[in-house]
């Protein structure tokens, strides 16, 4: 028999269909699930009332996990098996990791990083096979090639982290310590661009005369916020509180994913207030009102235009630019910076200390003028 139209059950986005029985005679309930994920709505197979040992309470469970993401689809429990038996393989988990994380705009450069250093080397073989000497090896043959400690720490950061969403998936299960141990190399992370005077006025100046002006109001407000590349493409008009003069950083965009506030100083609010207001909801839309997805061609070119240091960072090192700005000025202590950087610890703050003890020294030498007029008279 056909199986039959859909039946309510007491939990939300739990249905049934009526369908033929399977090793057995008579009918049996096919449970479904409906939820939205992402802005899309998912319906997919709960299990069968007799063959699975399926209830609607059962299904509900299910629903909740996937929502939640604690649960793989039957789709990707398919595409993590296939045509390996038992044996789940690193290509397979990171299949499921690119769908998981679709519409990420760090899935780019993890998408260049595995297949470039990754996917030759592990990616036929299941996290069971890796051992610790072989990333070891990897380790030093990045070494050998002239990689910079960042770049082997991405690298490697990215296969553990492939291996631990697996097992958070139930997928694989993550190999113990005594065989597989991921050993980082040692960063030194403490670069703080600082912009001087001249070049700050010329930066300015290439943004004036930037094609692009809602490029360069992205620009213009990373460098008067500092706030983070994601934060401000992920901003939306509600996030802006005209009244009280505060910016919402949400948590489920932010860094360390919970909801900050900074402020929305004069400078801030002028940028937004120039900006052409389109029936998106965010303050810098992309293609088709959606959010857009990256600034990098336009802050390099701005970059060039005004003829910085080719070491500066045209994004991020707009944020250690205002860091460094208000720190050196002497009117800001670090544990407001902290708060104003939305720094999760003071420590990640203490690289521009060093500016705000140049700035104390400088306030500190007015007593040596002082003495030194009290000498001539």
């Amino acid at each position: 028999m056909a199986t039959s139209g859909r039946e309510k059950t007491k939990y939300p986005g739990v249905f049934f269909r009526y369908a033929k029985r399977i090793g057995g005679p008579g009918t049996e309930k096919v449970f479904y699930i409906v939820f939205k994920k992402d802005g899309k709505v998912i319906e997919e197979k709960a299990g069968r009332q007799y063959a699975d040992d399926m209830t609607a309470a059962k299904a509900a469970r299910i629903r909740a996990e996937r929502i939640e993401g604690k649960r793989q689809s039957n789709k990707e429990k398919r595409l993590a098996t296939a045509n390996q038996g038992d044996r789940v393989t690193v290509n397979a988990i990171w299949a499921i990791y690119q769908s998981h994380n679709a519409g990420k705009a760090s899935l780019r450069g993890d998408t260049s990083r595995y297949n470039r250093y990754i996917k030759d080397s592990f990616g036929h073989a299941s996290p069971d096979d890796i051992t610790t000497l072989e990333i070891d090896k990897l380790r030093l043959e990045l070494t050998e090639q002239g990689k910079a400690p960042q770049t082997i720490k991405h690298i490697l950061g990215q296969l553990r982290r492939i291996i631990r969403f697996g097992a958070q998936k139930g997928i694989c299960e993550i190999p113990p310590m005594s065989r597989l141990h991921f050993e980082m190399p040692l960063i030194d992370n403490q670069k703080t661009e600082m912009l001087t005077a001249e070049q700050l006025a010329r930066y300015i100046k290439a943004l004036d005369e930037e094609e692009d002006q809602s490029a360069a109001a992205f620009l213009r407000l990373a460098l008067a916020t500092g706030m983070r590349r994601g934060a401000i493409i992920a901003l939306r008009w509600d996030d802006i509180d005209w009244q009280r003069n505060m910016i919402r950083l949400r948590g489920e965009v932010a860094k360390k994913r919970t909801t900050d506030f900074i402020p929305l100083t004069l400078t801030a609010r002028h940028i937004l207030t120039q900006l052409t207001k389109t029936d998106s909801e965010y303050i810098f839309p992309g293609k088709n009102g959606q959010k857009r997805q990256d600034f990098r061609r336009v802050a390099r070119r701005v970059k060039k235009r005004a003829g910085l240091p080719e070491d500066f960072r045209p994004l991020h090192g707009l944020r250690h630019a205002y860091a460094s700005f208000l720190a050196s000025s002497g009117q800001v202590d670090l544990y407001t910076l902290q708060k104003l950087l939305t720094h999760s610890s003071p420590q990640m703050t203490q690289r521009y200390a060093h500016l705000a003890d140049e700035a104390l020294q400088k306030a500190a030498q007015i007593s040596d003028i002082i003495f030194k007029e009290s000498e001539d008279e």
